[in-house]
């Protein structure tokens, strides 16, 4: 990574599995792609995904924290708040 560009933190949809992936990165883009090719074991064959979130941070490390804190949410109500995502409009997205 990058110490010129910002960090993110981003966070991935799966329409197929109707599950969320969160990860940080310098650049969201050829992420999403390395997570659509199959290059990231976590969500390698539970695609597609696309970008419904993402932050910059100045820092990796302020990047990390706010990383595991909205890991710790599990989908909860916090995670929804901190994010600004809807959770009926993903749910029912493509149905």
């Amino acid at each position: 990574m990058n110490a010129d560009k910002p960090y993110y933190v981003y966070v991935l949809w799966s329409e197929s599995r109707r599950c969320f992936y969160t990860g940080v990165t310098d650049d969201v883009e050829k992420r999403t792609v390395d997570h659509n090719s199959g290059v990231s074991k976590w969500t390698k064959g539970k695609g597609p995904w696309r970008v419904v979130f993402r932050k910059s941070f100045r820092s990796l490390g302020d990047a990390r924290k706010f990383e595991n804190h909205l890991k710790r949410q599990k989908g909860g109500n916090t995670f929804y708040e901190l994010t600004g995502l809807d959770r009926a409009a993903l749910r029912s997205h493509g149905s």
